[in-house]
């Protein structure tokens, strides 16, 4: 008689796997679709994608983004603008496009600053092709700040800037170890203050500290392993992680398209903190959807950072087995 099969896997192991590999498009399901869509070829899905996402610029800057990324996204925007000329969405996508392959060392970044500025030029109401010129500078100084002020002229609270920007200035006078008043945490509070009540912004103050965090372990100043850096516990990072969870518990909703950002960010410094109870509320309206930064801070996997602090603080009925590398969590 043969062997019996073992049973297949349940379906949370299914869902582990998801979690493995960020995904840029987090959580909507139409850019995933479009995504899919280009990849095989079929270029009409992205098209009507970008059209009918208009003018809403956090979601605009969020979709070509992560469209841009794609390995023949430079070559099919290309083919788009020979057949449309001019075509506002294949001007903005092949700007993006392009800056990719910078950054990735495949293309002159002088080519992709040149895209961006004739998308600029064709669309004087888009911080979008703005946002490709701010991608491209490497530091936070006068030119970054000048591209910066360019986005929020056109898009006061862009999301996306402003967490360019406080990446970019947590990197100021690196050598320095640590400053409690470094400049990152008052850009962070003051563009907090500045947008409305309700606004995701609020969390900037969060990704701030994270973000001096990665420069402090990069540089010898903390411990590779974040939870154990003491970087979140003085008192004046703890007010900051209260203010930012009662933010979320005040304001919290399901409309902005990188608000998983924002909530991977507000998880890891409860983590970090020593609040399992409120990191596993965050976790459950996190799901799968991890992001690279900064769970991959200072220079670590991404994926089994986020499941290990996700583990750690749902407990057994997570299934992902027990933290590795980010200390004991507390209730």
């Amino acid at each position: 008689m043969p062997p019996i099969p073992p049973p297949p896997p349940p379906l949370r192991r299914a869902r582990r796997a998801a979690a493995r590999t960020p995904d840029p498009a987090l959580d909507d399901i139409e850019l995933g679709a479009a995504r899919a869509a280009l990849s095989q070829g079929r270029r009409q899905p992205a098209r009507s994608l970008l059209a009918h996402t208009g003018d809403d610029w956090d979601r605009r800057a969020h979709r070509v983004n992560v469209l841009a990324r794609e390995p023949y996204a430079a070559a099919w925007a290309r083919d788009w603008l020979l057949t449309h000329p001019g075509c506002p969405d294949g001007l903005v996508l092949h700007a993006h496009a392009q800056v990719r392959r910078a950054l990735r060392g495949r293309e002159d970044p002088a080519v992709a600053r040149a895209a961006c500025r004739a998308a600029a030029d064709h669309l004087p109401a888009d911080p979008t092709p703005w946002l490709g010129l701010l991608l491209l500078e490497r530091d936070g100084g006068p030119e970054a700040v000048r591209i910066f002020e360019e986005i929020r002229a056109r898009h006061r609270d862009h999301h996306h800037a402003h967490h360019l920007m406080i990446a970019r200035f947590a990197e100021r006078r690196a050598a320095n170890g640590p400053d409690p008043l470094h400049e990152v945490y008052d850009f962070a509070a003051w563009a907090a203050e500045q947008a409305p009540a309700d606004s995701p912004l609020a969390i900037l103050p969060v990704v701030a500290h994270a973000e001096r965090y990665r420069v402090l372990a990069g540089h010898g100043f903390a411990p590779a392993d974040p939870a154990a850096s003491g970087h979140w516990r003085d008192a004046h990072a703890r007010d900051t992680m209260k203010a930012a969870f009662d933010w979320w518990l005040e304001w919290e909703h399901d409309g902005h398209p990188r608000r998983l950002v924002d909530l991977n960010y507000l998880a890891h410094a409860k983590v970090c903190e020593g609040r399992g109870a409120e990191a596993a509320a965050l976790f459950r309206h996190i799901g799968d959807h991890l992001t690279p930064e900064p769970w991959s801070y200072p220079d670590r996997a991404p994926g089994p950072a986020f499941r290990s602090a996700r583990a750690a603080a749902l407990g057994p009925v997570a299934g992902l087995g027990p933290v590795a590398g980010l200390g004991p969590v507390a209730g």
